[in-house]
């Protein structure tokens, strides 16, 4: 059980290490998926007949499932544990995907793409709480970091799989295969991953911290706005493969394989990205991150497909590694509070933007014919992101210095 005034309950030393892989390997079949399935979106738009509009909701929908499902996710892995609450997820994710397989049409297809998301709103909440209780303290910003090159090794992966297996057999088939592999995760993470009992809030204890205990608290509704600093990755990783065939007449293999250097791009990042938050401080690093992403953004507009390449690996690794570095820095935000309901709050905020990342760019495609539009107001989201991240550092300053002082007090009295 976890108390307002300790940390989390962390594995036993001699184990946590293979409750990590376990969790690792849960993440890199989610991930194989939810990314790694661009690739297929020009296939599926064209047999579904949709707009770009349309598009962006199949897409972006991601974010409305996230709306709901993100903090009840947190609150559930408190109560039940968050190895029976991810089993469930990826068993409705994999349900989901092969839904997809078989759509016959949009709406079809719009509604096994829901099903999808979200069993794995369910299980990605549930992967950053067992990170964060099995990974020892001074090692976190590096674990987020590992867990976050092997979620790009996934899509590095997953991206030719499916672009191969949609060449040979249909896009229909490289969806099975998705959902295939996230049976194979399932399976390896309920094997190797213990369920620690102290970790799940009994109801019956009458010092126990009620479920919305940490919501109680006025900075933790800024927590979700921090979803913008992957806004530009998520919105770059899906509208991909379209801009590509749109500026520079490429098809479904070529982007499979600038979505894959971009991806090897983030398995350097994200450890790095790691092991400076660890070694100097969280927010001033998750603030250099959206100011890289501020260039990285303009350079989308370019004609020159180099250049292009390079900004979108640029804008997908440092999205993806702050989408991992946020979650131990929120706990430094809110030191104290349950893992469980954090976690998901904090992924409700990517969820808010995961939606509306894509939808406008969706939206200012159909309404300008061109990309630029969206490029500029993610250029704008990037400053602004790196703002906010700023104020909550010297939020959190100034309550860490508070908490220091109450302590020293309490020790003298």
């Amino acid at each position: 059980m976890m108390a307002d005034n300790a940390g989390p309950a962390l594995a036993p030393q001699k184990r946590w290490m293979v409750y990590y892989l376990a969790t690792v390997v849960a993440m890199m079949a989610l991930q194989m998926s939810s990314l790694g399935f661009s690739p297929l979106l020009p296939a599926i738009q064209h047999e579904f007949e949709m707009s770009f509009s349309q598009m962006g909701l199949f897409t972006g929908i991601y974010g409305l499932v996230a709306l709901v499902v993100s903090v009840p996710a947190g609150i559930l892995a408190k109560q039940y544990g968050e190895k029976r609450v991810l089993v469930v997820g990826m068993a409705i994710l994999a349900a989901g995907l092969f839904g997809l397989s078989m759509a016959e049409n949009y709406g079809q297809g719009l509604t096994a793409r829901a099903l999808w998301i979200f069993g794995y709103r369910l299980a990605f909440v549930c992967v950053m709480t067992a990170i964060a209780l099995t990974a020892p303290s001074h090692l976190k910003g590096r674990a987020m970091g590992v867990l976050g090159a092997c979620s790009a090794l996934a899509t590095v992966l997953g991206a030719p799989f499916c672009a191969g297996l949609a060449e040979a057999f249909g896009w229909r088939h490289a969806v099975m295969g998705f959902g295939g592999m996230t049976i194979v995760g399932l399976v390896v993470f309920s094997m190797f991953y213990h369920q620690r009992p102290e970790v799940i809030q009994k109801k019956t204890d009458p010092k126990g911290q009620g479920a919305f205990s940490a919501f109680k608290y006025p900075i933790v509704w800024t927590i979700p706005l921090l979803g913008l600093t992957n806004a530009g990755g998520f919105a770059a990783t899906f509208f991909l493969p379209s801009v590509l065939k749109a500026d520079f007449d490429l098809g479904a293999t070529e982007a499979a394989s600038v979505i894959s250097v971009a991806y090897i791009a983030a398995i350097v990042v994200n450890p790095l990205c790691g092991w400076l938050a660890d070694r100097y401080n969280r927010w001033l690093v998750l603030a250099g991150m959206m100011i890289l992403m501020i260039p990285a953004c303009l350079a989308m507009t370019s004609t020159n497909l180099l250049v292009f390449e390079i900004s979108a690996a640029m804008l997908i690794s440092l999205g993806l590694a702050s989408t991992n570095q946020l979650y131990p820095t929120i706990a430094e935000l809110m030191r104290g509070r349950d893992v469980g309901p954090l976690m998901g709050i904090t992924a409700l905020g990517g969820g808010i933007f995961g939606f509306l990342g894509p939808q406008a760019l969706g939206w200012l495609r159909d309404w300008s014919g061109g990309f630029h539009a969206g490029w500029y107001t993610l250029t704008g989201v990037a400053i602004f992101s790196a703002a906010l991240i700023l104020f909550l550092r010297s939020y959190a300053e100034r309550q860490n210095a508070r908490l220091a002082a109450g302590i020293g007090q309490v020790a003298v009295s």
